[in-house]
């Protein structure tokens, strides 16, 4: 199967272009996100990685440049390392991920990755043969190490670095400030935030929700791109947030701990025979 078989494309103006992989068909399906600048082009997100997103921007024109501009320098971010992110990572000269998941990804850790890919998740599979026990995430040099506050600059736009731990320990958001857009990863999407993953921390996910309704506060945020399922607004995200602090007691406490323990044994048996 080709790349341009295995992803699609839909643009969704201002040189933003939602990018989905297929033929994978799982909740855990990614939302990747194409960021068009006048100086630079960002991916964020990369998906599985089991066929070239390079490949496929580059055949079906989306990278193509101005007339009488050269090509821009292409840069893929990691909201998170988790392998519905971050598999295809491996296919992108340039990397950028937030520190705290940077030795995960050079160490190619399919634990922290969450790595736990299905057959039947896949319903045409990308080659003969391929099966998902195959699958994991390739140790990958980042070649940018990303902080809170940092500035990711496409030239007309800038995306600024949030660092909002508590789903993963180096889950971050981009937001454009300018255009108050939130690229916001798993950080939030319109789903029940999932905080019970081996580096997830609910005192931290607290603190980040928090955040995200000072964001709709202030008036910084109309429209949220997120890492998961649809896009939605400002009134949705402050619900989704507050949804999130006013559930997080004792009891959503000590069933996340159990949950935790179970899904890191898991993992640990489902990945002990392909990490590195």
């Amino acid at each position: 199967m080709s790349s341009l078989e295995w992803f699609s494309h839909r643009p969704l103006g201002g040189g933003i272009f939602w990018i989905q992989e297929r033929y994978y068909e799982s909740g855990n399906r990614a939302n990747i996100w194409l960021v068009r600048g006048s100086e630079q082009d960002v991916v964020i997100d990369a998906g599985l990685g089991l066929r070239s997103l390079p490949d496929y921007l580059r055949a079906s024109g989306l990278l193509a440049p101005a007339e009488g501009a050269g090509p821009r320098p292409l840069l893929a971010v990691a909201t998170h390392v988790h392998f519905d992110h971050s598999g295809g990572l491996q296919h992108f000269e340039e990397v950028a991920v937030h520190s705290a998941e940077a030795a995960a990804l050079l160490q190619g850790d399919n634990y922290e990755a969450v790595t736990w890919l299905s057959d039947r998740e896949v319903v045409r599979p990308p080659w003969p043969g391929w099966s998902a026990r195959q699958f994991r995430v390739p140790p990958i040099r980042p070649s940018r190490l990303l902080r809170e506050g940092d500035v990711i600059n496409l030239g007309d736009r800038q995306l600024t670095v949030m660092h909002m731990p508590g789903h993963s320990r180096g889950s971050i958001c981009l937001h454009d400030k300018d255009r108050k857009i939130l690229f916001s990863g798993d950080v939030v999407y319109d789903g029940s935030m999932i905080d019970w993953l081996p580096y997830s921390r609910i005192s931290d996910y607290l603190v980040s929700c928090q955040r995200l309704m000072e964001l709709v506060n202030r008036g910084h945020v109309e429209k949220v791109l997120p890492g998961h399922f649809n896009m939605f607004g400002a009134e949705r995200l402050y619900q989704l947030a507050s949804d999130y602090i006013s559930q997080a007691g004792i009891c959503h406490k000590i069933s996340t701990c159990a949950m935790r323990s179970i899904v890191s044994i898991a993992l640990r048996v489902a990945n002990s025979g392909i990490t590195s």
